[in-house]
């Protein structure tokens, strides 16, 4: 073997030797740490988080409505992100990927099951952003917990004050509309999604509306990505709980967004009276906007939110 041949070969050794090793190191170990997207509530129950954007950015956390996940905030998230926002999202317990406890499913502890989410992302000075039952489980918060981690508060075709009619509020919407919801749920909770989102969920029951079969399946998969009983309980939970004292304690600045032709939530008795409950807080009406404007409203919402937000 010749001299040059010899020191080619160790070059090819050394060269092969230091390939071995880098792509060694590249592999990762059982040690190695894997971030987790779950937090623990104080029951244990895993409530699955999305943390998306910068995480030294200012906080928005997002509340979503019944039978939904966090997806259901996918527009707003993206773009706020891409404006430099840290954005959290987590799937309420017995929804999306979230577990489904037996027990649990009420707004108490869907407010607590927050504060856990909060606690567990370090989370100060944040707006807390809620979507009809998600408005009510932001309003329990503040009214189980406070303010001390809340800069601002959004409440977009929430179910606050109260949603139901009762004997202090004759006005809600009429108890029949809770026991037809219900039953639907048990007999055939699948087409009760259909029907919801096909119909007066997006407006696609108003003459002359654009429908949209992606946003309807959307809201049917992630509805029933759910589970049976928590959607079911949800349902007295968003119906009837009575948030008036709940929003008495809101001392941040407040945004109300919320569609005038809401088929879902009426507007007459959830927005325009959350707006007057809430010292301080400014009514953004969407005009024909219907309950799902997270979606269909997506880029006014948007800016609007980015326009709260910034200030």
């Amino acid at each position: 073997m010749s001299a040059f041949t010899r020191l080619a070969l160790a070059a090819a050794l050394a060269v092969s030797g230091f390939a071995v090793q880098t792509q060694a190191s590249a592999v990762p170990t059982a040690a190695a740490a894997v971030a987790s997207p779950y937090v623990a509530a104080a029951d244990g129950t895993p409530l699955y988080v999305k943390d998306w954007g910068p995480k030294n950015g200012p906080v928005v956390v997002f509340n979503h409505g019944w039978p939904l996940s966090a997806d259901s905030w996918e527009s707003q998230m993206q773009f706020l992100a891409e404006h430099g926002y840290r954005v959290i999202a987590h799937d309420r317990r017995g929804h999306g990927r979230s577990g489904q406890p037996w027990a649990g499913n009420t707004m108490d502890q869907y407010a607590d099951d927050l504060d856990a989410v909060l606690r567990a992302k370090d989370v100060k000075r944040a707006t807390l952003v809620g979507f009809s039952t998600g408005g009510g489980e932001v309003a329990r918060y503040i009214g189980r917990h406070g303010t001390a981690r809340v800069a601002k508060v959004v409440l977009v075709a929430a179910v606050t004050p109260i949603m139901g009619a009762s004997a202090t509020h004759p006005e809600g919407v009429p108890e029949a509309v809770f026991d037809s919801l219900r039953k639907a749920s048990l007999d055939n909770r699948a087409q009760l999604y259909k029907d919801i989102a096909g119909g007066p969920f997006f407006g696609f029951n108003r003459p002359g509306a654009k429908v949209s079969a992606g946003q309807a399946d959307s809201f049917y998969v992630q509805g029933m990505q759910a589970g049976a009983k928590a959607t079911y309980e949800s349902v007295e939970a968003f119906f009837h709980s009575d948030f008036r004292e709940d929003l008495k304690k809101v001392n941040v600045p407040t945004l109300v967004i919320h569609g005038a032709d809401d088929q879902i939530v009426p507007i007459e008795t959830t927005g325009r009276a959350t707006a007057k409950l809430v010292k301080g807080a400014r009514l953004i009406e969407y005009a024909g906007g219907p309950h799902g404007i997270t979606d269909t409203h997506k880029n006014r919402l948007n800016q609007d939110l980015l326009d709260f937000v910034s200030k």
